[in-house]
C-alpha cells in the first residue's frame, strides 16, 4: 500500500479506428474488430506503404463546423474525446483553478505544418491560415481542451512519442497527488497520416511493407509480425481526487495506482529492455504492490520484429509471464501519441469488466515471447490490476498501474 491518497478515473472518452467514442472502441476491441485498411485516396498511390488504420467518421461532422476551421486534426480529436470523457464522468462541478489539463502528442499540428507549407510554396506568405500558429504548435490540443473546460490549474503537453499519452496520465496523477489539482483531463491525440509521415516511417523500416489483406497486417507477439501500422485517434481519460469524487458520488472506472516515466539515454530509436523493466518495477514500487498482484498487462507491442521481443524480456523479468497479455493495436493500429492513453483505457475497462481482448492476428505465437498473450477468444476472469506500457522513439518508457479498486480503500 502507497502513502498517497487514490487517483480514481470517472470518465472516458476516446476516437479511434474502431468508433467514434470509447463504448464503439472498447466493443470493436472485444468483438476482434480491425480498424485497418488500404488507403485508397490518390495521394497515397505512390507510397511505399499503404496500409493505414484511419477514423470511420470525419471528426468534422462532430463539431460545430466554424469549431473545426480553427483546428487542426488533432486537435479536433482531443477536443472530440475530452468532451465524451467529460460527460461520462458527469461533468464535474470544480473550481477552475483546481482543474487541469494535459494531452500529450508525438507530431502536433503536423497535418497543418505540411498543407501550410505546401501553400506558402503555391501562394505565398498571404496565402496562409492565420490560424495557422495555434493549429501546428503541440500544446494546441491541451490549450482548446482547457479553454473548452475552463481549466486554469494547468494546460500542459508531454511530447514523448509514442509514450505521450500515457506520460500525460502519469504528469496528471502526480498533479492531483501534489495537491495542485482535484480533476485532470489527462489523455493523447495524433493525426498524422499524410504521405510525408508514411514515406518518412517506411524509410527507417518501421511500417509493415505488407498490403495483401490488410485487416491481418498488425500482428504483435506472432512470429510472422513485419512492422506497425500507423493509426490515428485520441484516448482521454478523466482522473480525481479519491474524496472528490466520493463526495460527489461519482461512478468510478477503477484507479491509477502507480506510475513511472524512465529515459533509456542508449538510442534514438532501439528498444532498451534494461529502461523498460526499470519503468515496470519503478511503476509497482509507487503503487505499492508486487509482481505477483499483477493479472493483466497491456503491451505497448506494435508488431515490430525488435520491440516486440524486447518487451516480452522486459516484461517477464520485471513481473514474470503469469499475467494475461493482450496488445490491441493488432485492431487500432499504432496512434502513436494517443496509444498510451488508450492503451491504459483498455487496460482498465478489461479490470472493471473482467474481460481482456483476445490479440488479433495472433496465428503463431513466436517462440522467444515467453509470455500468456490472449489470442483466438477474449480471456474473462477477475483481476485486481493491470500494467499498461508505453515506449517511445527517444528512449521514452512509461509503465502505469492500473487497479480495479482503489488500492488505499
Amino acid at each position: 500500500m502507497n502513502d498517497h491518497e487514490d487517483v480514481v478515473v470517472t470518465g472516458l472518452g476516446a476516437i479511434t479506428p474502431l468508433g467514434a467514442d470509447s463504448v464503439s472502441t472498447w466493443s470493436g476491441l472485444l468483438t476482434g474488430k480491425s480498424g485497418v485498411s488500404l488507403l485508397t485516396e490518390e495521394w497515397a498511390a505512390d507510397l511505399p506503404v499503404r496500409v493505414a488504420a484511419g477514423l470511420p467518421v470525419d471528426p468534422v461532422s462532430l463539431l460545430d463546423r466554424v469549431e473545426a476551421r480553427r483546428l487542426d486534426r488533432c486537435e479536433q480529436l482531443a477536443l472530440i474525446s475530452s468532451r465524451e470523457a467529460w460527460r461520462d464522468a458527469g461533468t464535474p462541478e470544480v473550481e477552475p483553478e483546481r482543474l487541469a489539463v494535459v494531452i500529450g502528442t508525438g507530431t502536433g499540428g503536423v497535418l497543418t505544418t505540411l498543407g501550410q507549407d505546401d501553400t506558402y510554396e503555391k501562394s505565398g506568405a498571404r496565402g496562409l491560415s492565420p490560424y495557422a500558429v495555434p493549429m501546428l504548435m503541440p500544446n494546441g490540443p491541451a490549450a482548446w481542451v482547457s479553454m473548452d473546460l475552463g481549466a486554469r490549474a494547468g494546460a500542459r503537453t508531454p511530447v514523448s512519442a509514442c509514450a505521450s499519452g500515457a506520460e500525460a496520465i502519469a504528469m496528471g496523477l502526480d498533479l492531483i497527488r501534489a495537491g495542485r489539482a482535484d480533476v485532470v483531463v489527462a489523455g493523447g491525440t495524433e493525426a498524422c497520416l499524410h504521405p510525408f509521415t508514411l514515406a518518412a516511417f517506411a524509410q527507417m523500416k518501421a511500417l509493415s511493407p505488407q498490403e495483401h489483406d490488410p485487416e491481418t497486417v498488425s500482428r504483435p507477439f506472432d512470429a510472422d509480425r513485419s512492422g506497425f501500422v500507423m493509426g490515428e485517434g485520441a484516448g482521454v481519460l478523466v482522473l480525481e481526487r479519491a474524496s472528490f469524487a466520493r463526495a460527489r458520488r461519482a461512478r468510478v472506472y477503477g484507479a491509477v495506482a502507480g506510475a513511472a516515466v524512465t529515459s533509456s539515454a542508449d538510442h534514438i530509436t532501439a528498444s532498451d529492455v534494461a529502461g523498460q523493466v526499470r519503468a515496470i518495477e519503478t511503476a509497482l514500487r509507487d503503487a505499492g504492490l508486487g509482481p505477483a498482484d499483477i493479472g493483466v498487462v497491456h503491451a505497448h507491442a506494435t508488431s515490430t520484429p525488435s520491440g516486440d521481443l524486447a518487451e516480452a524480456d522486459a516484461v517477464a523479468r520485471a513481473i514474470g509471464t503469469h499475467p494475461v497479455v493482450t496488445a490491441t493495436k493488432s485492431m487500432t493500429g499504432h496512434m502513436l501519441g494517443a496509444s498510451g492513453a488508450v492503451g491504459a483505457m483498455a487496460a482498465l475497462l478489461a479490470l472493471h469488466d473482467g474481460t481482456v481482448p483476445a490479440t488479433r492476428n495472433l496465428d503463431r505465437l513466436d517462440p522467444a515471447v515467453q509470455l500468456d498473450v490472449v489470442a483466438g477468444t477474449n480471456r474473462t476472469g477477475e483481476w485486481d490490476a493491470a500494467l499498461a506500457n508505453s515506449f517511445g522513439f527517444g528512449g521514452h518508457n512509461v509503465s502505469l498501474v492500473l487497479t480495479r479498486t482503489p488500492t488505499n480503500g
